[in-house]
Formats: structure tokens, sequence, C-alpha cells
């Protein structure tokens, strides 16, 4: 490769893979293969098969997780979307908006303090569904409220916050993110996860518009195809994203994170689909670099 090349120099693109895709392979088999596969790093979702923050021997664990990737000389993000981790029943439950939020108010501390042990370069979350029956204010109250222990849990830690919004949680857009920014008063480390399929479903500018508009508070990037207004992540080429002017986006805005691929319902196929993703990626990242 040469220095002009957008794959390699001090412009690069880093990318990486989420391993709620890898949900059927053990932890350290899934990294494995993603760092055989030539990605850098990982979107580790910390869930009940892949380092569970609340089983026995959460040290150990953390310590072994953070040898291997070191190894692999892959990095890391944190991930807290974990489905039925805190609740058998109910799917993300409970989020920062219900009437007891105590149990993922933890479950976020913890993903802090686990990502300060593996060296992670931000640590993301969201919101979650109102509640029925929650109004939007008091949601909005415990949304900052929770957050506001999150933020302070991170300072101390040195870790950077990645708030993703997500369509049809309480913060869906890039504009509610803004909201909830200026209400807990701006924190220095309460920076944006941007999934660049979410900004083709539903937000008013260009996917590329969309980047460049959060580039100075960004510090985590999904990636994934998708078609407006449907929510559904899909494999590059399957939705209605044209790749290579965001990519050329990230490069611009001197993004320097983990650009990381969000399948989280391909695990059945994860090997092929993370190799044709990232086939995918460096091809459009080579002909963004062009444009």
């Amino acid at each position: 490769m040469t220095a002009a090349d957008p794959l390699s120099g001090p412009g690069a693109l880093r990318f990486g893979y989420g391993t709620n895709g890898f949900a059927n392979h053990r932890l350290g088999d899934a990294l494995a293969v993603l760092a055989d596969l030539g990605y850098q790093g990982v979107a580790l979702t910390l869930d009940h098969d892949h380092l569970d923050p609340f089983a026995p021997g959460l040290i150990r664990r953390v310590a072994a997780v953070r040898r291997r990737l070191d190894a692999l000389g892959l990095s890391v993000v944190v991930e807290t979307g974990a489905r039925y981790l805190l609740d058998p029943w109910h799917k993300h439950a409970p989020t920062l908006l219900h009437d007891d939020p105590a149990r993922r108010v933890e479950f976020l501390r913890r993903a802090v303090r686990i990502g300060a042990e593996l060296g992670a370069e931000a640590v993301s979350f969201w919101a979650g569904v109102r509640p029925p029956g929650v109004p939007p204010d008091v949601a909005a109250d415990r949304l900052v409220a929770g957050c506001a222990v999150v933020c302070a849990e991170a300072a101390e830690a040195g870790v950077p916050l990645g708030f993703e919004p997500e369509p049809g949680m309480f913060v869906e857009d890039v504009a509610g993110w803004r909201r909830l920014r200026e209400a807990l008063g701006a924190p220095p480390g309460f920076g944006i996860t941007l999934d660049i399929g979410h900004c083709r479903c539903l937000e008013p500018l260009p996917v590329p518009r969309c980047v460049s508009e959060v580039a100075a508070h960004l510090v985590n990037v999904q990636i994934d195809d998708m078609r407006r207004g449907v929510h559904e992540h899909l494999e590059f080429g399957a939705g209605e994203i044209d790749f290579p002017p965001v990519l050329r986006a990230l490069a611009d805005a001197g993004y320097r994170g983990l650009v990381a691929v969000e399948l989280p319902r391909h695990s059945h196929a994860a090997p092929a689909v993370a190799a044709r993703s990232l086939d995918f990626l460096r091809a459009a990242a080579s002909r963004g670099e062009g444009r």
C-alpha cells in the first residue's frame, strides 16, 4: 500500500466488527476470526455469552480479554445493547427511563469500568424506549439523571462516552442527542455514537452531512446499510446508502475511531458476512479516496 491509500497512513479509516454479529461464537474465537480477516478492532457487546458483566470472576475474565485483544492487535469499543441481559422476559429492560433504573445504571457503570480495563476507545449506550405510562417530561428527567451518573463514572475512569440515537427510542436522532447533551451541561466526555444506517433511516440531512455535522463530538461509528424509513440493519449493497462519500466524510472529518460493522442479526453466517463486509468497505474507501 502507498501513503495515499485510504487504508494506510495517518488518515486511514480503521474498520471493526460488532461481536453481536458473532453470537454463535465463543468470544475468543470471534476475535481470532476477525483478526484473521484483517479487521483492526471490535465493538464488544457485553452479554451473557460475551464477557457477562454480572457473572463471577469478572476481573479475571476482563484481564483475559484484554490480553487476547492485545495479542491479536485489536482495538475495542464497548457496546451495551444486549437484549435480555438484565431481564429475561423484556428486551432491553430496564432502561434509564423505567421506574426503577438501578440495574441499568449499574450495568452502565460496570461497562465503563470494563472499558477502562480493556483500554476501550469509547463506551456506547442509548436511551431506550419510553415505557407506557411514563410522560415525556418524566422520561426526560430520568434520562438526564441516569446519564449524569454514567458521565461521572466515565470522567473518573477517563473513558469517552458515545451516546447513540436509536430509531424508535426516546432519543432517536442527532437533534435529540444535542438536546440531551445541553441538558447535561455539555460535559466534554459525552460524545456521540453515529450509526450510518440510522442516518439514512430517519435523519433529514444526507448521510455524509450527518457525519460532518457531528464530527467534533464523534467518538464511535457503527456502519451498515439501510433504507429510508425502515430500521433494519442490512448488508452493504442491500440498502440505499452510497458509501464512498460517507467514508470520505469520515476521513475528511479527521475521525480516528473505529468504524464497526453493525449486523446483529447475521450471526448465522458471521465469518462469511464479516469477510464480505470488509471487502466492501475497503473497496468503498478506495473509491471515496478518488473523489
